[in-house]
């Protein structure tokens, strides 16, 4: 063995010199590539679900550089290779045969010819600003054959076609085919393909009118080649060298400006694939630019539309603005910016006192005068309908039994319900909204909406088909993102925010009962397909909402202006929900909600109330219900009276012989609500009066109406005079019943019929009484205060 190291030793030890350059070229050639061969930015490039492209945005240096793409086309592949390496894939990363015979043109000529192979191209691109030596050009070939190492010759290909310039600030294959012909790369033809092929060679050849012919002569000379060496048939050959070479570039397609700058924001520099269907976002930029030539006649000039596939949560089209100027904000991406949600916020209370049984979806609410705390909600109309089916109060979006039943619910067990539904947006104490967060007090943004609507026609789909069962993380965000794949949770039994019963029972309503009478505008929102849909307008109008949801898709429509201007008429019916409807019109049919009857009971409703049936209740249906609806309480409102023999008169055991008395069940409301309700109900019969000698026994006969109890009446103070007359109002449920009005015991004047009573009066504190011609009597403390604080 130590014989066979001497001479080991000895050529060591003769020849160290020789094997330490070696070992420090072989050193140098392992390391010599950088770990990114590129570190150019990148342009951000959007694509639809088909993998189209939608939009792009220009690298950060000025290039219109796309990402590396990810294989590269056959036509053009074999015509690049054709043209510039034709033994790409037997050389080990330069061709000496190449080599010399431009080093002896070079030598012999008066033109420059450059013999790199393609894996040369790529190192020289990769090494920018460098002078063109023969020093570089050994360079060059040096870390060739270390590229060849490091990557495949696909690979290597594919950095060549991405990184190689086309002329101006044109960067790679895929940007040039888009660029110059308008088409993805894989759908260039082979004039195309050649075309681009010999462009990196002579830039500067893609000037329109400059230098066509020498173009055209080189485009042509590698088609014929490509025909001689047979990789086309002469037919291919003729037609390609007919087609017109490229000329000013194309602007890029810009489908979703406002997604793709998003995406720009949030993913600089990549190619990300979209959720969005091209056909469909291309109809929506149709029918946003129709709808804002109507709306801006008013001086509206911004909308948006969003458009979520409710299993999966992804965007399938996305409107952020108008197709405006930049004076009317037309770059803001509306979507994602917070408004007033006006009413937007209604359906979740609805569904809310459904899901505990404190409310069935048509039992009669209140909607009366409503003082709470000094805040004096007003419905749109400004009138008021003294009661109404809950399910109807929603579809008219009515403001005063909103505000009435989130007090009844309980303000912050609603907003902790929002928080949730992940309305994150919601980031100030309950007790900052107060009662006017059912009524737009809040802010919240278009994605938001849209996306808890979503969420809950998911999670009731999602009751319907796995067993009725729930996931715990059915409110999430939506994507945009084609291959990110939503978290929904587990699954369990007990429901996140809201059982599949309510969330039906509150879309039912929003469906079968969302064409107000008396407003003949909505005939035209009748559709072909069934959604259950909900407007909102906020207040000064300066926002409108309107917001669906069939069992595939979720749409949510903004109208208004950017900048918060109002404008008379921007309401939810006019302004939005007319587009909603045309973007309802552009999606496939999806049906509607199946009945999820596990978590459905089945009571007698009393029909006239909406409440459970009392034993008082003769006109009785049975209801499919929300499953808790067993713990609502009876009809409050129907009682039992005992009438003379002719029906005509209420009559008690002091005044009529009980044998002769007739039981009758009756719908009686509180006289404050009968007072509005008998107005709008034609078909309501309030109670008849009672017999001559037989006394009232209720207590609760009459009620103020005007000034309401805990209210102070506010006198103006422009008039420079003490006193001002005010209206007091009341009622009562005996339509012939007389009414003698007191201030501080002094009798002010009497009301019959209808009991409304002007009074001069002056800033103090009375007591003011009311006495019927039966000797009920109610009162009331009265506040008045003057504007100027006297």
């Amino acid at each position: 063995m130590s014989e066979f190291l001497s001479p080991v030793k000895r050529i060591l030890v003769n020849h160290k010199i020789k094997f330490g350059v070696f070992f420090i070229v072989l050193i140098l050639w392992l390391f010599c590539l950088p770990k990114n061969l590129f570190e150019d930015p990148t342009s951000t490039v959007v694509d639809s679900s088909e993998g189209s492209l939608i939009g792009a945005r220009i690298a950060d240096d000025g290039q219109w550089r796309f990402p590396q793409i990810d294989s590269v086309p056959q036509r053009f592949k074999q015509s690049v290779l054709l043209f510039e390496d034709e033994y790409f894939y037997q050389h080990p990363g330069f061709n000496p045969i190449s080599i010399i015979k431009a080093i002896g043109h070079n030598l012999t000529k008066d033109n420059r010819r450059g013999g790199s192979t393609i894996t040369q191209q790529v190192i020289r691109l990769s090494r920018k600003n460098q002078s063109r030596t023969y020093w570089e050009k050994l360079i060059e070939v040096f870390m060739a054959t270390r590229l060849e190492l490091r990557y495949s010759k696909e690979e290597i290909l594919k950095l060549y076609a991405s990184h190689t310039p086309y002329g101006g600030n044109v960067v790679g294959l895929e940007t040039a085919a888009w660029r110059y012909f308008g088409i993805p790369a894989q759908e260039l033809s082979w004039g195309q393909s050649a075309a681009l092929a010999v462009l990196p060679n002579a830039p500067a050849l893609i000037f329109p009118g400059r230098n066509e012919q020498a173009f055209l002569d080189k485009r042509n000379r590698l088609l014929k080649k490509l025909w001689e060496k047979k990789i086309i048939d002469k037919t291919t050959y003729e037609l390609a060298i007919a087609e017109p070479l490229p000329q000013k570039p194309f602007p890029l397609l810009d489908l979703a400006p406002h997604l793709t700058e998003r995406i720009r924001n949030e993913h600089p520099g990549q190619r990300v694939t979209t959720s969005l269907k091209r056909p469909l976002q291309q109809r929506l930029n149709l029918l946003a630019e129709r709808h804002y030539q109507q709306l801006q006649s008013n001086e509206i000039h911004n909308l948006a539309i969003l458009v979520l596939d409710v299993e999966t949560r992804k965007v399938l089209g996305y409107v952020g603005n108008s197709p405006s100027d930049e004076s009317h904000a037309n770059y803001v991406d509306i979507i994602t910016k917070k408004r007033s949600t006006g009413s937007t916020l209604k359906p979740f209370l609805f569904a809310s006192l459904l899901d505990e049984g404190q409310l069935l979806p048509h039992s009669l609410v209140e909607d009366v005068p409503t003082v709470i705390n000094a805040y004096h909600p007003q419905n749109f109309d400004l009138k008021h309908v003294g009661a109404i089916p809950a399910s109807k109060a929603l579809s008219r979006s009515l403001n005063v039994p909103a505000v009435r039943l989130l007090r009844e619910y309980g303000l912050q067990k609603f907003y902790n319900k929002l928080h949730k539904m992940k309305m994150i947006s919601l980031d100030r104490p309950s007790s900052y909204y107060g009662l006017s967060l059912i009524l737009g007090g809040a802010e919240s943004s278009l994605w938001e909406v849209t996306s808890i609507y979503a969420s809950m026609a998911s999670s009731l789909n999602f009751f319907l088909t796995h067993s009725s069962t729930y996931r715990n993380q059915e409110f999430t965000e939506a994507t945009y993102l084609q291959n990110e794949t939503t978290n929904f949770g587990k699954e369990q039994f007990d429901p996140l925010v809201f059982g599949a019963g309510s969330i039906y029972s509150t879309f039912q309503s929003m469906y079968e009962v969302n064409r107000p009478e008396g407003d003949e505008n909505w005939h035209f929102f009748d559709s072909s397909q069934p959604i259950a849909w909900k407007t909102g307008t906020s207040f000064g109008f300066k926002d409108a909402w309107a917001v669906g949801v069939t069992p595939k898709y979720a749409i949510g429509v903004w109208a208004g202006n950017a900048d918060g201007e109002g404008r008379p008429g921007l309401t939810g019916i006019t302004a939005a929900a007319p587009l909603l409807f045309d973007v309802l019109d552009a999606l496939p049919q999806s049906g509607w909600f199946q009945e999820p009857f596990d978590d459905l009971v089945e009571l007698e409703i009393c029909v006239q109330s909406g409440y459970r049936a009392s034993v008082y209740c003769d006109d009785v249906k049975k209801e499919w219900v929300p499953t808790h609806g067993t713990r609502s309480g009876p009809c409050p409102y129907h009682q039992q009276f005992f009438l003379d023999a002719s029906e005509q008169y209420r009559v008690n055991s002091e005044c009529y012989p009980l044998e002769d008395m007739v039981a009758k069940n009756w719908l009686v409301l509180p006289p404050i609500l009968e007072y509005y309700y008998a107005s709008s109900n034609p078909n309501y019969k309030p109670l008849p009066p009672y017999l001559e000698g037989c006394s009232a026994l209720e207590n609760n006969l009459m009620e103020f109406i005007y000034p309401k109890r805990n209210e102070t009446v506010l006198l103006p103070k422009d008039l420079g005079e003490k006193s001002m007359e005010i209206i007091l109002k009341l009622a009562h449920q005996q339509s012939n019943a007389i009414i003698y009005w007191y201030l501080d015991e002094l009798f002010i004047g009497k009301t019959e019929n209808f009991h409304d009573l002007i009074l001069p009066i002056e800033a103090g504190e009375y007591m003011l009484t009311a006495v019927d011609n039966q000797g009920n009597r109610i009162q009331q403390v009265v506040k008045v205060r003057s504007a100027s604080g006297e």
